[in-house]
This record gives structure tokens, C-alpha cells and sequence, in this order.
């Protein structure tokens, strides 16, 4: 075997193929566990009115799921870099089927919090190892697989309101139920995709150990740590965001323009769809541009439509979350790939890291825009993240050299 043939996932030579079957697998994958879990803040009308909840309650639940995620993806990422489990995201996939069948089911908010809880683990489990296999599968092109993994988890996310307004308002909470076809589809792609993956070690495992050991990034001790406390504080600027549309867009839409639950789940499908479209886009770029480049733009060229949206009318309020769904979605997978070559021989602990965060920030945040909205109004909380993206301006800071371009 040849030095080149002998890197790691993270690393592989020129003479690896990109697995196009197997990163649509995991994007696919990726779609259904996050169609699942988008369930959660499609559901918060129909359960603020059936159980009489507060917007703190609201905050919680969402809390309670990213956080039962946040915590558990890195340890559990930098478990699978020292002993790889291929059939582990079998095992996610079915607590989030439990979870999932759990939420139909749930008649109290208790209740509630414990199927929320259960379909975070089922994430946490899913995401560090499926990233790192869609690294293994990217034959050097790590954003561009990143994103087509990404881009599934986007789609999903858009879907589930989509089908929530179609499915679950019209026929109720127990209709969730039906959804557990999805995370029983995912379960047997995940098997299939396990058993490429044990090969795929089989030939790898032993080198990808030396490699791992023997790798570096080239940077100082001080330069990562600058560039991991940017790239976490760029992390909040984007995912407080995101949640205040998210989880909140609904209920502004509800308040200020006094459309029906179904059309606003049908404008918050407009801006999920245009954040999952923007996802493809930034991890190809910066595979041929610069990472640090899609960095800078997709979280600072946000900025003059997020100013604009507290201010707009029905119609531009669904035209302006269109450019702030596409750029703001191109950020991800370039962060990613930056923080795995910062790191090289870390994929998992640094995607559960990062997969972590987002699920961590995203839940206190939105426990805080709830808190805010019943303290002040939820028009308010949009006037407050309008700012946010300004956070971008750090990304001046991350070190450019010529292998993290």
C-alpha cells in the first residue's frame, strides 16, 4: 500500500472515488431523521393551544431537544474516532422512531419533554458517525459532501412543516404516528450504508490510526484556538437566527399578519426550502474558492435582508426569508471542513462538536426568544436578531493559509 493510499478519511489521496451512492444514502438518511425531528416545532401551534403553553414552555421543549443532543454528540464523536461503530446510526434511528411514537401519544407536557428528549438522542447518535462517513465517502471533496449531506438534513427540516400543515393539523397530534414509516426506512438505508462502511474500515482502519497520529494542521495551539472560539462565535450568530425563525416564524406571522396555522407553516416551508436549496452551493464553493471565503459571506451577506424583515409586509416579510435561507445555509458545511482540517484525525469528536453546538445554541436560544417574546412581543424578539449576523465581521480573524485557504 502507498503512502497516499495509507491517509485517512479526512485526507485521501488523489487516486480515491468520490461515492456519489453513498453520500445521497446518508443525505437521504439525513432528510428523514431531520424530517422527524422538524415535527417537534411543527406541532408548537396545535400544542400551545391543546395544552395551554406559555412561549418559555414553548422555548423548553425545544431546549430540552437540543440540548439531549448538544451534550452527547461530542463525546459520543470522540468515542467513534477511537472505535468506529458503522451500525450506531441503526441504533439512533430508533430511538428517534420511539420518540417519535412517543409524541403521538403525549397528553401532558411532561410528556412531552420525554418524547423530545428521546428523539435528541436518537440525533446525537446519527450525526457525528454519518459525517464522518460522508468525509470517508467525499474522495477529497469534503465540502461538496458535507453539503450533499447537509443539504438532506436542510430538506427534511423544510419538509416537516410542509407535511405537519397537510397531514398532522388537519388530522391531529396521533397522525405523528404515521411518521414512523420514515424513521423505519431510515434505519434500513443506515444498515446498507453500515455494511459499505465496515469494508470501507477494513481497508482503511489500520493506516487512517497512523495517519490520525501523525497528522497536523500546521497551525499553532494559539491560532486553533482562536479560530475555534471565532468559528463558535460565528456558530451563535447563525443558529440564534435560524431558531428565531424556526421555532418563532409562525407565531410573528400569526400575530403580526393574522394568517391561519396552515399558511404559516406554508411561508415557514418557503424559507426551510431556500435554506436547504443554499446548502449545495456553499460546500462546492468552498471546495474550489476557500472555506474561510464562505464563511465571511454567508454569515455577513445576510445582514441587509435580516435588517429589512422586521419592517416588511406579508409578501416581501416570505420574499426576504428566501436570500436569508439560501446565504445563510451556505455557512455550515464550510465551518465544517474548516474546523476538520484544523483538527485533522478528529472528524468525529470535531462534527459532534460542531453538530453539538448547533443543537446546544439553537435550544438555549430558543428558550431565550421565548422568554423575550412573552416578556416584550415576538415582533420585538425580530427587531433584537436582526443584528445578529453582524457577528460575521469576526470571521476577518480565522487564519488563511494556503491548505485552509
Amino acid at each position: 500500500m502507498t503512502a497516499a493510499q495509507a491517509s485517512e478519511p479526512a485526507q485521501p489521496s488523489s487516486v480515491d472515488i468520490t461515492c456519489y451512492g453513498i453520500l445521497v444514502a446518508l443525505g437521504f438518511s439525513h432528510l428523514l431523521n431531520d424530517l422527524v425531528q422538524s415535527l417537534i416545532p411543527a406541532l408548537y401551534p396545535m400544542l400551545k393551544e391543546s395544552l395551554k403553553l406559555s412561549y418559555s414552555q414553548i422555548g423548553l421543549i425545544t431546549l430540552v431537544f437540543q440540548i439531549t443532543a448538544s451534550l452527547l454528540q461530542p463525546a459520543i464523536g470522540l468515542y467513534t474516532d477511537r472505535s468506529p461503530k458503522p451500525y450506531s446510526l441503526v441504533v439512533g434511528m430508533v430511538f428517534t422512531l420511539i420518540g417519535l411514537i412517543a409524541l403521538s401519544l403525549s397528553t401532558s407536557f411532561g410528556q412531552i419533554l420525554m418524547s423530545a428528549m428521546l428523539v435528541g438522542l436518537g440525533s446525537a447518535i446519527f450525526h457525528p458517525e454519518s459525517s464522518r462517513m460522508a468525509r470517508a465517502a467525499s474522495g477529497g471533496r469534503h465540502g461538496l459532501a458535507q453539503s450533499i449531506f447537509q443539504v438532506g438534513g436542510n430538506a427534511g427540516t423544510a419538509l416537516g412543516p410542509l407535511l405537519a400543515a397537510f397531514i398532522i393539523v388537519p388530522q391531529g397530534q396521533a397522525s405523528v404516528a404515521w411518521f414512523s414509516v420514515a424513521a423505519i426506512v431510515g434505519a434500513i438505508l443506515l444498515f446498507r450504508v453500515g455494511r459499505w462502511y465496515v469494508g470501507y474500515l477494513a481497508h482503511h482502519q489500520r493506516t487512517q490510526q497512523f495517519a490520525q497520529r501523525n497528522s497536523r494542521s500546521g497551525l499553532s495551539s494559539w491560532q486553533i484556538g482562536l479560530s475555534l472560539t471565532i468559528l463558535i462565535c460565528l456558530m451563535f450568530s447563525k443558529y440564534i437566527y435560524q431558531v428565531s425563525l424556526s421555532s418563532y416564524y409562525t407565531f410573528y406571522l400569526i400575530d403580526k399578519f393574522q394568517v391561519s396555522t396552515q399558511v404559516s407553516q406554508l411561508y415557514l416551508f418557503v424559507f426551510l426550502g431556500a435554506f436547504a436549496t443554499g446548502t449545495v452551493a456553499g460546500g462546492a464553493v468552498g471546495d474550489r474558492f476557500g472555506y474561510k471565503i464562505v464563511i465571511w459571506g454567508s454569515i455577513l451577506g445576510v445582514v441587509p435582508f435580516t435588517l429589512l424583515l422586521p419592517y416588511a409586509n406579508l409578501f416581501w416579510t416570505c420574499v426576504l426569508t428566501v436570500p436569508i435561507g439560501l446565504i445563510l445555509a451556505s455557512a455550515f458545511s464550510s465551518m465544517l471542513v474548516y474546523a476538520h482540517q484544523i483538527l485533522p484525525g478528529r472528524v468525529g469528536m470535531v462534527s459532534g462538536l460542531f453538530f453539538g453546538l448547533a443543537f446546544g445554541i439553537a435550544g438555549i436560544g430558543a428558550a431565550a426568544l421565548g422568554e423575550l417574546a412573552d416578556r416584550t412581543s415576538i415582533t420585538f424578539v425580530y427587531h433584537v436578531c436582526s443584528f445578529l449576523p453582524l457577528v460575521g465581521l469576526l470571521a476577518a480573524f480565522l487564519p488563511r493559509t494556503e491548505h485552509l485557504r
